[in-house]
């Protein structure tokens, strides 16, 4: 029965997300249909053409251009970094049997932020274009390995959001600083744009940056399903059932920071994902960890998406930052969970 409803969950939550997906590619200055954003993607055309010679080629060829070498893009990373942030969300969530635990909110974004920044700071990343991820990964991986070690210490959610706070502060304070010595006002600039979250304007260059990090984060969170059920009974009670608690929280701790690292270094800081999937889909998998987890990919990859079409039907005549715009949806959400949560302490 269990693997009935999570077939049924999962194949609505990709059906809607393919629908999704074709609605976004049709949203844009130039308005285009269903049926041409189909035809579009899967007739032939040139892939080398670049924008600015549009106008000299045939409508067909301008339709092929404009969806799979400009809005497409958009689309799968909003896909990837909605996957990565909502599976992120549901591991923490059972790692630290926190219903309230999420990269953004414990600093763990943050902190991948300040890699990030650091690494465009020093000009590291023109270098090498991989030491972005990799730094970005570097600070998720330190912050969460901080995290992991306070909630083996301490059983109090009040706690532990007052050290995910700590976090973000100190990693906001350093981002600030950086901001503040930066050399150039056009620095500031870039660092700030990218500090609040987007996905416009990317390429298929920043998917193939991000997408290796991302699937081997996946995949290593995806192994992790089992344990995590195990989790919920305790630590006695999972290592009983063979099950090391410090291997978990090392493998949780990884693939956190290879989705969330990945995910900062190509969009920069996009939260409240990993805390509202989560919640939004618990109960439909029955309050088990392993049946959360890819329900809360999927249902991450749908909601930033969602966003990201609101936001773009929302300013035509200027550009929302998609981090903005999940702020604005998730930290209501996140009121209402605390308030909901003291309403049962007072019972």
């Amino acid at each position: 029965m269990n693997l009935r409803n999570d077939l049924a969950l999962n194949a609505l939550l990709l059906a809607s997300l393919a629908c999704l997906m074709v609605l976004s590619l049709t949203i844009g200055p130039l308005k285009l249909s269903m049926q041409e954003v189909l035809a579009a993607l899967f007739q032939g055309g040139s892939a080398n053409l670049l924008p600015e010679s549009l106008a000299g080629i045939d409508r067909a060829a301008r339709l092929h251009l404009i969806v799979t070498e400009i809005r497409l893009p958009r689309v799968l990373l909003a896909i990837i970094v909605g996957a990565s942030l909502g599976m992120s969300g549901a591991a923490l969530q059972g790692l630290l049997r926190n219903p309230l635990a999420e990269p953004g909110l414990l600093g763990v974004s943050a902190s991948a932020s300040l890699g990030a920044v650091l690494c465009l700071y020093f000009g590291l990343a023109s270098i090498s274009a991989w030491l972005l991820p990799v730094s970005a990964m570097l600070s998720a991986a330190l912050s969460t390995l901080l995290l992991a070690l306070f909630a083996h210490r301490s059983t109090s959610n009040l706690s532990l959001i007052l050290a995910g706070i700590g976090l973000s502060s100190l990693a906001a304070a350093l981002i600030s600083l950086a901001i503040n010595l930066a050399p150039t006002p056009a620095d500031v600039q870039d660092i700030v744009l990218w500090l609040m979250g987007s996905i416009a304007d990317r390429s298929f260059d920043d998917i193939r940056l991000c997408l290796p990090f991302v699937l081997a984060g996946l995949g290593l969170l995806l192994s992790c399903g089992r344990e995590l059920d195990a989790l919920t009974l305790g630590d006695e009670e999972a290592q009983s059932l063979g099950v090391s608690p410090a291997r978990l929280r090392l493998k949780v701790i990884i693939g956190t920071a290879l989705c969330v690292g990945a995910s900062v270094a190509v969009a920069g800081a996009i939260g409240f994902i990993g805390l509202v999937v989560p919640h939004m889909l618990r109960r439909a998998t029955g309050y088990h960890p392993a049946r959360l987890l890819p329900a809360s990919a999927l249902g991450g990859a749908l909601l930033l998406l969602a966003a990201d079409i609101v936001l773009r039907l929302v300013s035509q005549d200027f550009e929302l930052m998609l981090g903005v715009v999940t702020s604005l949806i998730g930290a209501p959400f996140f009121l209402l969970l605390v308030m909901r949560n003291q309403a049962e302490v007072a019972r």
